[in-house]
């Protein structure tokens, strides 16, 4: 089914923001090439503005270009789950940690309840993640550092794609509990409690990504 053409206003900006989404919703296989020429037609755009957004999704890690071979979706195995996951929780605890130091926790409560009562009421993979996501966001936006923030930016797309992943397995939406946890680690001042929360969610995510990521990779 083609995409539907997009108007031509912050074009680059357009075109990054639906590959973007196409390829955290797994609608391109990874390791895939990604067929400009195909985009193009689909989406009524030239070629220099795609290949801008493209190259913006390659610094964020989904998408490869190679010269005379063109671009194509990342391919992850476990060692590359490993090195992600360790990544963001390195960040991420900095974060934390900079974030219950310094940031104003009721707000911060307040914000993190939203996104758990969103969890809870999620309809599917998507609403999920971005509740997640979201969620943990709260202590970027409020570490107080702003290069923090940006290192995460830099392997967002990457963690963003082991969540859609774990997303489509079974039992995913089952974190409530470690959510709840997280809220009330903000709300007491438990900095370990939370972090504790989020090692626990890395830990019960992986073993169906690597279950999914095996099944997908013996197919081909």
């Amino acid at each position: 089914q083609a995409m539907v053409k997009i108007k031509k206003q912050s074009l680059v900006d357009q075109i990054y923001s639906r590959l973007r989404e196409e390829i955290l919703m797994l609608r391109f296989p990874l390791g895939s090439r990604i067929n400009v020429n195909e985009i193009q037609e689909d989406l009524g755009v030239s070629s220099t503005p795609l290949r801008e957004a493209l190259n913006r999704l390659q610094q964020e890690g989904l998408v490869t270009i190679q010269p005379n071979i063109g671009a194509s979706m990342i391919s992850l195995d476990a060692h590359d789950v490993e090195e992600i996951q360790e990544m963001a929780y390195i960040l991420q605890s900095a974060a934390v940690r900079l974030s219950m130091e310094r940031g104003d926790r009721e707000l911060m409560a307040a914000r993190i309840e939203e996104q758990v009562k969103n969890y809870a009421s999620s309809h599917n993979a998507k609403e999920s993640v971005k509740a997640v996501y979201n969620l943990i966001g709260v202590f970027y936006h409020t570490c107080g550092n702003q290069r923090l923030d940006n290192s995460m930016i830099a392997l967002q797309g990457q963690v963003l794609l082991l969540r859609f992943i774990y997303a489509e397995c079974p039992g995913c939406r089952e974190n409530q509990d470690l959510l709840e946890q997280i809220l009330h680690g903000v709300r007491s001042g438990e900095t370990e409690e939370i972090l504790d929360a989020l090692l626990e969610y890395q830990e019960r995510s992986k073993p169906a990504i690597l279950e999914w990521l095996s099944a997908i990779n013996s197919k081909k």
